[in-house]
């Protein structure tokens, strides 16, 4: 494995753009980008700090889910990684990963915008792993559209149903089977704090996530879990090219963050570690921004 902490200038440590327009159909395959994104393939070591525990990850098979399905499994942890059939080929080179790090692995294809898949997923990772101890709020759907007048009910129904309503599901399915020790961990954005104009739906959407994290950290420390979110800023994965930014931006996508360049999905996956393992023992409610510099708040 490349040696991917040893000191380095961060500017330089990944690619900056620009980059070559690759437009792909809606959700798209991270095996088609170009460059390829580092979800810690061959870059991420483990060092035992979720050993025995048991977690879900929706969107596991690409992007910020891939890194953090790579990350867990290296560090102890039985996984299973929801995910659309037609994201089958990289889902399948994920469960290979979680694999050869010598731990479970199950693959939970299906769409989490039906309410019954939710609670049928957390039924699988039960039976399979024996219980359930961490769970990943991950999968997003994001599609810019010039001009509110775009937003069709279609689209706005899209993004609710896939950022907000299946969050709401699972974790709902989710809750009887968590106990003390556990942990959830949900996906917020930069939106949440610093909308862009083509992102309206998915904006609000992201706004809505810290919210619920929030209050749903009150409930769930009743019963000792925690429950906190992750805010990531300009993050290469397939949900861009895919539709969730023009084709113009793509080209030029991180280039605006401190760093002249997007994050790669290993960089942010460590903070998924922490926020899961008995190291964050005394944090919930939170919402940790990992922006390239631009902040939250």
């Amino acid at each position: 494995m490349s040696d991917r902490l040893a000191m380095q200038d961060p500017r330089t440590q990944y690619p900056r753009p620009p980059f070559p327009k690759q437009p792909q159909p809606e959700p798209g395959l991270a095996a088609n980008m170009t460059p390829r994104p580092d979800h810690g393939e061959e870059s991420y070591t483990g060092h035992s700090r979720l050993k025995g525990r048991r977690a879900l990850i929706t969107g596991g098979d690409s992007g910020i889910g891939r890194a953090v399905a790579i990350a867990y499994a290296r560090e102890g942890a039985d996984v299973a990684i929801s995910y659309l059939p037609s994201e089958e080929a990289d889902a399948k080179a994920v469960i290979a990963l979680i694999e050869k790090a010598g731990v479970k692995a199950l693959a939970l294809p299906g769409d989490i915008c039906d309410e019954a898949w939710n609670a049928t997923m957390v039924a699988r990772v039960t039976e399979a792993f024996g219980g359930l101890d961490i769970l990943v709020v991950n999968a997003g759907h994001q599609q810019f559209r010039e001009k509110v007048s775009e937003v069709t009910t279609e689209d706005f129904d899209a993004t609710m149903k896939t950022n907000l309503y299946a969050m709401h599901w699972l974790c709902q399915a989710a809750e009887p089977h968590l106990q003390p020790g556990a942990a959830i961990i949900t996906t917020a954005s930069i939106q949440a704090y610093e909308p862009s104009d083509i992102l309206l739906d998915y904006a609000t959407t992201k706004a809505g996530i810290v919210a619920y994290t929030k209050a749903l950290a009150k409930q769930m420390i009743e019963k000792g879990v925690r429950v906190n979110a992750v805010a990531p800023g300009p993050f290469w994965t397939v949900l861009q090219p895919s539709g969730g930014q023009p084709q113009d931006k793509v080209k030029q996508f991180g280039a605006h963050s401190a760093f002249g360049r997007p994050g790669q999905p290993v960089e942010i996956a460590p903070v998924y570690v922490l926020l899961a393992s008995q190291e964050a023992s005394f944090v919930t409610g939170e919402v940790w921004g990992v922006t390239g510099g631009a902040g939250i708040g």
